[in-house]
């Protein structure tokens, strides 16, 4: 279920929140009882819950400046605030650790120090260790329900706060029992779990701080980059290409470049990248996706690899022969460019493009391409009815010559700029083999231009038996 933003956020700052008053309970109960009980690791306790206000009010103040919007010098949102205020707090643990150390050697070794372990230096430590498991629950919570790093590390920091008051509680009872059991050297275990307090801090820190880092440094899992490309290998996706993850607090930003046929239209590759959209947002709920299709190449078809090359140059490439022959292989073509171009530079355009060809496909031996202008005929066009009268009578003659059975039909002769085109359709048996057909359309082109010498440009197009012309 999705929760609304606003909600979201809402929830995510009365949590913190609760977590701040908290520190405060503590670290005033935790100072008030260790300076009268004179207990280091309480002392310590204390330092580490005033360290942990300055570290539940920095996370109270990201997780409210991170829920902004994105703007102009923001684009991806303020989201890395959370990142940053987990650093921030592995900072603070990384200081309480070196003052605790530092303060639990000189107790070791180098002087003496009294500690009163009674009710009320238990009773804080009990005390703590409930509240921290209390806070720590709701804020591992709120970290999984709204993916937050900063309540992430809060929860994490709490929780190991749970043992390292049980260390200082096992000090705590070192003390009782170097006075029961007439052991002076047990009343070091108060400064002894000072340390284990210290050595328990290091270790969160190590685990906030290398996550910190990660995310401001983008640094992807490899097991969330493999859910993405697996997602999206999408019907219509001939490869993943590249697959890019960054985090930014609670949001993930992926961008994914999947290759498509080049053939496949601008339409369906659209339809194609948003089909990969929704597949990785459905493994990964709620991400921002980016999704860049490319056409592939099939390096293996030098007919597909040619006519792509050309199309880069703006060129279009028709009748391409591929010619294999001792001394190697050679391609032949025709290159359509702009009516208006030059000889030059249409020779320019060819020259590029045979290079390109040549590059891509390092076996070619030789290119031949015959230039010709594309496009439509610009000058005007009007209906010729006696053209029409001659090529009807040559369509009589060819069907008294031609074995294979044919109907043509809706032959429409037209003359512009002096010259007559032609049109007609072609209806064989649909059982006939595209070569056959396309013989038979070259046999009537030269019959038809025999008997009627004006004839510029034919159009013949074949097709079934029965088929219905749009």
């Amino acid at each position: 279920m999705t929760i609304d933003k606003t909600q979201a956020d809402r929830e995510k700052r009365a949590v913190a929140l609760t977590s701040v008053l908290a520190a405060v309970a503590l670290t005033v109960a935790k100072l008030v009882v260790g300076l009268s009980t004179n207990s280091i690791g309480i002392l310590s306790e204390a330092a580490h819950s005033g360290l942990d206000l300055i570290a539940a009010g920095v996370t109270l103040w990201a997780v409210t400046a991170a829920s902004k919007p994105a703007d102009r010098e923001h684009a991806y949102g303020h989201g890395k605030i959370e990142n940053l205020s987990a650093l921030f707090e592995t900072v603070l643990l990384l200081a309480t650790c070196a003052w605790i150390s530092w303060e639990a050697v000189e107790r070791l070794f180098f002087r003496e120090a009294a500690v009163v372990a009674n009710a009320w230096s238990f009773g804080v430590v009990l005390l703590s260790i409930a509240v921290d498991y209390s806070r720590s629950r709701a804020l591992m919570a709120a970290a999984k329900k709204h993916r937050s790093q900063a309540l992430e590390a809060d929860a994490l920091h709490f929780s190991t706060d749970i043992w390292s008051s049980a260390v200082v509680l096992l000090g705590l009872f070192g003390v009782l029992a170097s006075r029961k059991f007439a052991a002076p050297w047990l009343v070091k275990a108060d400064a002894a779990a000072a340390l284990g307090v210290a050595a328990i801090v290091v270790g969160v820190c190590w685990k906030l701080g290398s996550k910190a880092v990660d995310d401001l440094l983008d640094t992807a899992s490899p097991d969330l980059q493999e859910k993405v490309r697996r997602a999206a290998a999408e019907p219509g996706v001939t490869d993943v290409r590249q697959v890019r993850v960054r985090r930014s607090g609670p949001s993930v930003f992926v961008d994914v470049t999947v290759g498509v046929d080049r053939d496949c239209g601008i339409e369906r590759a659209h339809a194609i990248a948003d089909g990969v959209e929704a597949a990785v947002q459905a493994a990964v709920p709620e991400a921002d996706v980016l999704v860049h299709a490319e056409p592939s190449s099939d390096a293996s078809d030098p007919i597909t690899v040619a006519r792509a090359l050309a199309s880069r140059r703006g060129l279009a490439a028709h009748s391409i022969r591929i010619c294999d022959d001792r001394d190697g292989r050679t391609i032949e073509l025709h290159l359509e460019v702009r009516p208006g171009s030059l000889l030059s530079e249409a020779h320019d355009l060819a020259s590029a493009f045979e290079s390109d060809l040549r590059r891509a496909l390092p076996g070619i031996k030789d290119v031949v391409s015959h230039l010709e202008p594309g496009g439509g005929c610009p000058c005007p066009v009007t209906h010729d009815p006696a053209g029409e009268s001659r090529v009807q009578k040559a369509l009589l003659s060819f069907q008294g010559l031609e074995k294979t059975a044919f109907h043509a039909h809706e032959v429409t002769v037209r003359t512009s700029a002096g010259q007559m085109s032609l049109s007609l359709h072609c209806s064989l048996d649909g059982a006939t083999s595209i070569r056959e057909a396309h013989s038979l359309t070259v046999r009537l082109e030269k019959h038809l231009r025999a008997a009627v010498p004006q004839l510029g440009r034919v159009i013949i197009h074949s097709e079934p038996s029965g088929s219905q012309t749009p």
